[in-house]
């Protein structure tokens, strides 16, 4: 396995680097004086900004992308063998390392490298992290799979010893991974085109929890099922928060404000130490909050600065966020593409001001919604008003064998009317003839549901 030696900055070429993880790597290793190039299908907000750092970003592959003084290409797990710049690349005889692994070898040159994993919540507990350290003026580098407005954008580069990232399981990405501390909010199924099967799933976060040294920490989600096995035969320090009083860390008395933001007595050790107020809603942000907090003991922060960075943490973009109001209804764009998710998000807008929640659903990808048809339908049920679009096809190719319209027959079969159109300009149309001042609308999905909000707003 090829390794970069950080301190003999080279000219890297990456493959996909309007990527938010792979904008945000390069970025870093712009930094660090390394000359970077890149490479992705079209323009985003992402390709801007690494222009504006005078990094050259051609829009297409081609084989010209990868000029003659290029040392090493980096490329991620959407990329696949046949492509142009891939082919190039190992026909040249460059070194070639997927983003991952690039990731995995930036944690070494850090004494504090910082993992967040779980199948939801991974953004926003990586942002929550990254505000508590800003608080407390640690300067760490960052590296979010979101937008967060503390440090304009995907990532920050400090100069300390600590650096926070987010941890996808997805393709086994995250074990390549070399943290001093890993966090795991929750093991569910999910990425199904990857994992076979719920064991599958578990044996992967159990191998990437024992990837942790001896002197490292495990903060992990009590509440996960059967979560001792997950742990079992470590030998680093492991901290459990969770809805269990006798967990390390747990959240009590938890009451809401007027907008749906909680607050809560932190629990630690079974004795009150202080009052957590947040300004982001739904509960399991105060478990997502529980983990942060957690990490943060680990990594010796004063309780003033976890205090003060949660309270001064307003979520990231995508994660209920807040786009502005048409005709006195709310709007507000989530991320939620997984049945839990969706569960989460409904239960954190019950609590928000409304009369009716409208929720436009965006399915993301063929082979989740065909594995969860029925707890999407479930899930979704519980929305006053449910309109569909069509499914997000991501990474994957369309075989016919799953449609929107199939999980608009089960809403059906739950007595929920439903809807589904299959242009945004329709579903634009149609909400503003049926909804009503006082009512929610929720735009929901991993894919571009965002933009059908996002017009309505502007009008």
């Amino acid at each position: 396995m090829y390794k970069i030696n950080f301190n003999k900055p080279l000219n890297v070429h990456f493959i996909g680097i309007g990527g938010i993880s792979m904008s945000g790597l390069a970025e870093i290793l712009h930094q660090k004086g390394f000359t970077i190039t890149g490479s992705d299908w079209k323009v985003s907000s992402l390709t801007k900004k690494l222009e504006t750092l005078n990094i050259k970003v051609f829009i297409g592959h081609r084989e010209s992308n990868i000029s003659d003084d290029t040392n090493l290409v980096i490329y991620t797990s959407a990329v696949k063998k046949d492509n142009v710049e891939y082919m190039t690349a190992l026909e040249r005889g460059l070194p070639l390392i997927d983003r991952a692994t690039l990731l995995g070898q930036m944690m070494k040159n850090y004494k504090y490298p910082v993992a967040v994993s779980g199948t939801h919540g991974k953004t926003t507990t990586t942002s929550m992290i990254s505000h508590i350290l800003l608080s407390a003026k640690t300067d760490p580098t960052i590296s979010i799979g979101g937008i967060l407005n503390a440090i304009d954008g995907n990532i920050r580069v400090g100069h300390s010893d600590y650096f926070v990232t987010e941890s996808c399981e997805y393709c086994d990405s995250f074990l390549k991974f070399n943290p001093f501390l890993s966090i795991i909010l929750n093991v569910e199924k999910d990425h199904v085109d990857y994992f076979k099967d719920i064991n599958q799933v578990r044996n992967s976060f159990k191998t990437f929890a024992h990837k942790l040294p001896d002197d490292g920490y495990l903060i992990i989600n009590g509440d996960i099922d059967n979560y001792t096995e997950l742990i079992s035969d470590l030998n680093c320090h492991i901290i459990t928060y969770g809805n269990n009083e006798n967990f390390n860390f747990y959240a009590s008395n938890i009451r809401y404000n007027e907008l749906g933001y909680p607050t809560y007595d932190l629990i630690h050790n079974g004795n009150k130490i202080e009052e957590i107020i947040l300004q982001v809603n739904g509960k399991h942000n105060v478990y997502n909050s529980l983990a942060a907090i957690a990490a943060s003991f680990a990594l010796n922060i004063d309780l003033k600065y976890i205090k003060q960075g949660l309270f001064e943490f307003k979520g990231t973009n995508r994660r209920f966020e807040y786009k502005g109001n048409i005709r006195g209804v709310n709007v507000i764009d989530d991320y939620a593409h997984h049945p839990t998710e969706i569960d989460a998000t409904i239960s954190a807008a019950t609590k928000y001001p409304h009369n009716k929640l409208w929720v436009v659903f965006q399915p993301h990808t063929y082979s989740r919604t065909k594995a969860f048809l029925k707890e999407f339908a479930y899930s979704l049920s519980f929305a006053d008003n449910v309109i569909l679009t069509d499914i997000y096809a991501s990474r994957e190719k369309n075989t016919g064998e799953i449609h929107s319209k199939d999980l608009l027959s089960e809403l059906t079969k739950l007595g929920k009317k439903a809807y589904y159109f299959s242009s945004f300009d329709e579903i634009e149309n149609f909400l503003l003839q049926n909804c009503y001042p006082n009512d929610l609308l929720i735009t929901m999905g991993a894919g571009d549901v965002k933009i059908i909000g996002e017009e309505l707003v502007k009008g």
